[in-house]
């Protein structure tokens, strides 16, 4: 070999890397150091010295004589037949372009740090995909393996009994030629003997089905030249070294194509919206998209719908994806199994733990909401919360934030079904109701802290989330709307939870009232209202009914809105409820003045302020003044209205409730602009903007911006009119308003309108309409009207 290299003019280093080699590989050969080379060895090494046949023939002879001390020649030993263990790779692989390059690159880089080992770990849920991508991506590479590749399933969760590191490595040794009676008894002597017999090889090895970082540790060879995949459902981020890949789910156009390629033949197809739907159904879950797709496959008769009918039925979905041992619930036990049994005291903690988070109906949890559900500290919940993350049974999405799989979920809500009495479900659902209102009350001490519905709160729950202002508390309550909307859906159809759902309810109204939320509102409070019937709640059905009113006022139904606060109204007198009594008559002048009936909004002012008074309650006295002040705009008598405004302006300064004032700022701005007095209307709605975003509410923003847009439209300050509605307009998608948005659109196409852009107003009222629709009906109709008073 020297003979040829030298000939050839090739240093050792540049013949390894012509031949595919390692520089150590060329010389111990050369130097007759390595025995028996493989065959395919010598024709790599032929090829790149430019050798023809008879000379490649040569070498290979020379490569196979060997010596005995002394000289004397000894028989050829048997050749060892080179290992080709991979299995068949899936002719329906679908998707995983990105994930697939990186391994490819990882496993045959040219750029690795020399003398390493090139390594990979392909982790995350059971029946993801890992395998399939693990072998789809060794016999892509197996080329740049000429001397072999190794794969054993190492049954780290079943199904079998798990193969232990020294069993796994005597298979591998005899795969390598080793006899089984020279093989080693201990791990550590056996992964010595195997590192040996890999030095100098090019092998690919796949150790598929790990448990942990320590189940494959005595397997990974110790010189370069060889690489290694390794698939785990358990993260592997200790073993040093090794390019990680977390699989997810496919992502639904992928899920569909295996769907429509496993089940050819069916009545699949992949445009249609059953097809879609099977893919989210089965949470674009492989394993659970092939089952489907297999059994579609065999019964091609079967319509789409009909499976699809199946799985929309959460109590057997797991049912029809398979049972036994290849099933996806089978295969979720296996990881669950895995930690209960372990000798950890904190996997097994976890694997109970999934039990009771499977309980709400949500998917995603914060760790303040495990821990309540839990009945647990948050800082040990998120331990037990990690350790399922670490076996990809909890996917995590950020700090203290987490989601389930569906399928998983599915399986947890299952299980809690099974394995928890009604006395643990009820006790740990009870702790989560108890954590959303005690939130909830905590947000109305910052929106509305002189509201009387306080008093009706509850001893707040242990360990509330630190919420330091108005800004921290809407946010909290923003990210969890979803979670407490289900919640509290839950809770009302739970007979041993209902009586939580009235103190809920009310301790809402803060946050809905915040965030102009008013569709939410309206249905928590109804069903609220009744269950508070229902319990003798006296005092909060007697709130309840005055909040159900403010949803009907605010979206237009004002007649609807008088009916629920004189019935209200009735509730708090026959209680001897003076404090109630003056708010709903301050809410009854507030409806009357919007009505323009100014005597009867005069009258429920005084009788408010009248009331206020008698009980000394300075707040209810201040909102009594700004209801006078509207009573009085609109007889026009404005002077006396300022006067009641100045009042009530006061009392909410020296409150210190920065959004009391803002508020009264912004009532006496938009009175100002329903009796026309335009210059008069800007200077206090400047000044309530300017305080709602010292106090940061973004809510009140928009809607002062929305005042303010009209007052300059109408004043023919169009360019500034347009400003201030596309101000508002950005706040209310940013905070997902969607009725502010829609009148907003309104307002920009009534100050397009009056520029003559027809076709750019047009535009708007279009847009609004299409949004209003499901949300408010009497904007939508504002909406309809205008573009039917202003065609092309």
């Amino acid at each position: 070999m020297r003979e040829y290299r030298t000939a050839a003019g090739l240093t050792q280093a540049a013949l390894a890397e012509k031949a595919g080699l390692s520089e150590q590989g060329v010389s111990l050969l050369e130097r007759g150091t390595r025995r028996r080379p493989r065959i395919e060895t010598i024709r790599a090494l032929g090829t790149a010295l430019g050798l023809d046949e008879e000379s490649i023939e040569r070498l290979a002879l020379a490569a196979r004589r060997t010596r005995r001390a002394g000289g004397a020649s000894a028989p050829a030993p048997t050749a060892v037949e080179v290992p080709r263990q991979l299995p068949p790779a899936l002719s329906d692989f679908t998707g995983r372009a990105a994930e697939l390059e990186i391994l490819l690159q990882t496993l045959t880089r040219a750029d690795g740090a020399p003398g390493t080992v090139r390594m990979a770990a392909v982790t995350g849920m059971g029946g993801v995909g890992k395998t399939a991508l693990a072998i789809h991506a060794a016999h892509l590479a197996a080329d740049n393996f000429p001397d072999g590749h190794l794969y054993i399933d190492l049954r780290g969760y079943g199904p079998g009994d798990v193969i232990t590191p020294l069993e796994a490595v005597g298979q591998l040794l005899r795969s390598l030629g080793v006899d089984d009676r020279t093989i080693p008894e201990g791990v550590n002597e056996a992964a010595a003997l195997y590192r040996s017999r890999l030095a100098e090889l090019r092998m690919l090895i796949l150790l598929d089905n790990a448990n942990s970082a320590g189940h494959v540790t005595a397997l990974l060879p110790g010189s370069p030249g060889s690489a290694v995949i390794v698939t785990s459902r358990r993260a592997l981020t200790t073993l040093p070294g090794f390019r990680q890949i977390n699989l997810t789910p496919l992502d639904e156009a992928d899920a569909v194509q295996l769907l429509s390629s496993i089940a050819a033949g069916s009545q699949v197809s992949p445009d249609s919206a059953a097809a879609h739907s099977i893919a989210k159904l089965t949470g674009h879950l492989p394993l659970a998209v092939r089952l489907i797709g297999a059994r579609l496959a065999a019964r091609p008769s079967w319509p789409v719908e009909y499976v699809v009918d199946q799985l929309e039925d959460e109590h057997r979905r797991l049912d029809e994806l398979g049972t036994g041992e290849s099933g996806v619930r089978a295969n979720i036990a296996g990881s669950v199994e895995f930690l209960a049994n372990s000798n950890d005291k904190l996997d097994q903690e976890a694997a109970a733990a999934l039990d009771i988070l499977g309980l709400p109906n949500a998917s995603e949890l914060i760790t303040v909401t495990a821990a309540h559900l839990l009945g647990d500290t948050v800082e040990h919940t998120e331990q037990m919360l990690e350790r399922l993350v670490d076996l990809n049974l909890l996917g995590s999405i950020g700090p203290h934030h987490y989601r389930f799989h569906d399928l998983i979920l599915a399986y947890a809500r299952e299980r809690s079904l099974q394995v928890l009495s009604e006395g643990a479900r009820t006790d740990a659902m009870t702790r989560l109701i108890q954590l959303y209102t005690g939130v909830a009350w905590r947000c109305q001490q910052l929106t509305h802290p002189a509201s009387h519905r306080l008093a009706l709160a509850s001893t707040l729950p242990r360990e509330l989330p630190e919420l330091a202002d108005t800004r921290a508390a809407l946010a909290w309550l923003d990210h969890e709307r979803f979670n407490l909307d289900e919640a509290f859906t839950q809770a009302s159809q739970t007979p041993a939870l209902r009586h939580l759902v009235p103190e809920l309810g009310l301790a809402l109204f803060g946050y809905y009232e915040a965030r102009d939320r008013w569709s939410e509102m309206r249905t928590c409070d109804a069903v609220a209202r009744q269950l508070a019937g229902e319990f003798g709640f006296d005092r909060l059905a007697a709130w309840l009914e005055h909040d159900l009113a403010i949803p009907d006022v605010e979206q237009g139904e004002l007649e609807q809105g008088s009916i629920h606060m004189l019935r209200s109204l009735e509730m708090f007198q026959t209680l001897g409820d003076l404090a109630g009594q003056a708010r709903v008559c301050t809410s009854l002048s507030f409806v009357y003045a919007l009505l323009e009936n100014a005597d009867e909004a005069l009258h429920w002012a005084q009788e408010g302020l009248a009331l206020s008074r008698q009980i000394g309650d300075v707040p209810l006295e201040g909102i009594s003044h700004l209801a006078l002040g509207r009573g009085y705009a609109l007889r026009g008598e404005l002077d006396e209205a300022q006067r009641s405004w100045d009042l009530s302006i006061d009392l909410a300064r020296k409150s210190g409730s920065l959004r009391s004032l803002g508020k009264r700022y912004q009532t006496a701005g938009e009175n100002y602009l329903t009796v026309g007095q335009y210059e008069r209307a800007v200077q206090p709605l400047l000044t309530s903007l300017e305080i709602f975003e010292r106090g940061g509410d973004p809510t009140s923003q928009a809607e002062t911006l929305l005042r303010l847009a009209t007052v300059y439209r109408k004043s023919g300050n169009y360019p500034e009119a347009i400003v201030q509605a596309e101000a508002g307009l950005g706040l209310a998608r940013t905070y997902t308003n969607r009725q502010r948005e829609g009148q907003l659109l309104i307002e920009l196409g009534k100050i397009h309108a009056a520029r003559n852009e027809l076709s750019k107003a047009r535009t708007f009222w279009q847009q609004a309409a299409a949004l209003l629709a499901s949300i408010s009906p009497n904007d939508q109709a504002d909406a309809l009207k205008l573009l039917t008073e202003n065609r092309d």
